[in-house]
């Protein structure tokens, strides 16, 4: 892994290693729909950060580890939890992959020497 590589999947700014980067958030926080649903029914709007929400389901899913296991810093495990199972049912997360995925096909074909060297 060269110079370049090494500072682009440099972790160690963030609070877990897990956590979005700005970088990171710029290509998905776009992605995500802006609608929270009330708490409860009838209740007012939830006041929650999104990029938290995804930043505590990142810390799950990252290593396999257990939804109790989300620290006291990040949204309740409740909120990411059914966050997570909202954008799985709205297609949210399969948008994303998809975004992704047509981001990483026209960067190798912008640059296909990098490309094969990773």
């Amino acid at each position: 892994m060269g110079p370049q590589s090494r500072r682009r999947y440099d972790r160690s700014g963030l609070r877990y290693e897990s956590d979005l980067s700005d970088e990171e958030w710029a290509l998905i926080g776009p992605l995500i729909p802006p609608g929270i649903p009330p708490a409860k029914r009838g209740g007012d709007r939830r006041h929650v950060n999104i990029r938290e929400v995804g930043n505590g389901v990142m810390y799950v899913l990252s290593a396999g580890r257990q939804w109790r296991a989300v620290p006291k810093d990040l949204p309740p495990r409740s909120t990411v939890h059914g966050d997570l199972v909202r954008w799985i049912d709205d297609r949210t997360l399969q948008r994303t992959h998809h975004a992704l995925c047509v981001q990483c096909r026209e960067q190798a074909v912008l640059n296909p020497l990098q490309s094969q060297a990773a």
